[in-house]
């Protein structure tokens, strides 16, 4: 399952067990945060000044193998 800008956080760190690495490369400590329940990845990222496309291909790498 491809991880996508409109997926809650929440739903990424269920769905990918090496998000939290991933998301904390970027800047984002999403692992504990509330909101991570109710926000999505893009609303996420333009909340921490990121760039949307970087963060999805490192989030989505590896997934189909």
């Amino acid at each position: 399952m491809a991880i996508t800008k409109d997926m809650l956080i929440g739903e990424i760190l269920r769905t990918r067990s090496d998000a939290p690495e991933i998301l904390m490369r970027f800047g984002m400590g999403c692992v504990g945060c509330p909101s991570s329940q109710m926000e999505t990845l893009e609303q996420a990222a333009m909340v921490h000044g990121l760039e949307l496309e970087p963060l999805l291909e490192a989030l989505n790498e590896g997934l189909d193998e």
